[in-house]
């Protein structure tokens, strides 16, 4: 029994110090903040190693304060990670990618919209010539009521 609860304690303490490590150089805060809930994780079980090795149920409390504690300063911190710098990297949802690619498209018809420079398209109009018929979808009234074009 005690070489295994050596084996044991050795492995969460490799995999402590590994979470440490990872938290010291993670990129983002995301990566610290699991890692560190990592810390946590091997904090707990090296507690619950100690318990089963004693033979002590009186580390449960203990065992459950620890673990509230771990998961909300997960929860707390990922409610924050919602603002985070654009140069991190992070994956984007479904709907981020379906908007990007629909800005690009529309930022590509708009190029090819635009007459070439030097020529005029048939909408060109001398300056400070108005359009008496081009009245914006937005000011346009129904139709049928009283001013609509006729």
């Amino acid at each position: 029994m005690t070489a295994v609860v050596i084996v044991c304690g050795a492995l969460i303490a490799v995999g402590a110090v590994l979470a440490i490590v990872r938290a010291e150089l993670g990129p983002s805060m995301l990566d610290r903040t699991v890692a560190l809930d990592i810390v946590v994780t091997c904090l707990v079980t090296a507690v619950a190693l100690y318990a089963a090795q004693e033979r002590r149920a009186d580390v449960v409390p203990i065992l459950v304060a620890l673990s509230l504690v771990g998961f909300v300063g997960s929860v707390t911190i990922a409610r924050f990670a919602a603002v985070e710098p654009e140069d991190a990297r992070r994956l984007r949802t479904r709907e981020e990618v379906a908007a990007e690619e629909a800005a690009r498209l529309a930022a590509e018809l708009a190029l090819l919209d635009e007459p070439p420079a030097g020529e005029e398209g048939p909408e060109a109009r001398a300056e400070g010539e108005v359009d008496d018929e081009a009245v914006p979808l937005a000011d346009a009234p129904p139709a049928g009521e009283e001013g609509a074009a006729p």
